[in-house]
């Protein structure tokens, strides 16, 4: 099976520091990958390298066979690439349906930039769809800044969600959460790969929602990659055992 989404070499240098190294992976369709590492690993670089939030010094990033090195977010978007931030980014001052709205113009590719919001109809009902596929009926008309923490997360896997995408990229899904929610959120992203064909590259802080939850896991450390495998393979490793999992469970 090709891989739907191949980084080779990527690097990016701030000044004299070299956040990220010579990172290399693949991430395969219709599976769940993660990255994990210590606080300062270099894995939101990382991300932001792949998702085009940043642009990097060397290396590729390549999605569908597509070189997308150093494209730009919405560029990202378009050919199938979507993230969610580790800070909430929503319209707090915004119904969720209408938050829903925004993201799923894009389907529109410009059209609907000049119809009445009434014949946005692609839109309107994709924002039908997650409102349904997301539980937010009791909450569409609801203001984003009086949701939950929880809600507010599960809202913006859904803004993330509402063109479409091919890879979905999370930034630390559960901080914050509560146990409950947190399980919520992994029963949420099982349910998007399973049920509905999207593949997931996530950063997360828990390692044992990782480990329960990915199929394949990248250990970051000081900008490098220091691991990568299956979960158990991960865990069983004694170079992330001394510098990851030691440092939580000493």
């Amino acid at each position: 099976m090709s891989a739907l989404l191949e980084v080779r070499g990527l690097g990016v240098r701030f000044g004299s520091l070299q956040a990220v190294s010579d990172v290399s992976f693949d991430a395969q369709p219709g599976a769940i990958t993660a990255v994990i590492g210590p606080n300062g690993a270099g894995k939101s670089s990382l991300f932001n390298l792949i998702s085009g939030a940043i642009r990097p010094s060397s290396g590729t990033v390549r999605f569908e066979g597509r070189e997308l090195t150093g494209a730009a977010p919405h560029q990202m978007l378009a050919a199938g690439l979507a993230r969610s931030f580790q800070i909430t980014n929503l319209f707090f001052e915004l119904p969720v349906r209408e938050n829903l709205r925004l993201a799923a113009q894009f389907l529109e590719r410009g059209q609907g930039l000049l119809r009445s919001l009434t014949r946005s109809r692609q839109a309107l009902a994709r924002v039908d769809e997650l409102i349904e596929q997301f539980g937010l009926a009791d909450k569409a008309d609801e203001l984003a800044g009086f949701l939950s923490h929880g809600e507010r997360r599960r809202l913006e896997i859904a803004v993330s969600l509402a063109a479409r995408p091919r890879l979905l990229l999370l930034d630390e899904p559960t901080q914050g959460m509560s146990h409950a929610d947190t399980r919520e959120t992994e029963q949420m992203i099982r349910g998007l790969v399973r049920e509905h064909g999207l593949s997931v590259l996530l950063v997360e802080h828990d390692v044992d929602l990782v480990m329960q939850l990915s199929d394949h896991v990248i250990v970051m450390h000081q900008g490098q990659k220091l691991a990568e495998g299956t979960p158990a393979a991960v865990r069983a490793n004694a170079a992330v055992q001394a510098a990851y999992f030691g440092e939580h469970h000493a």
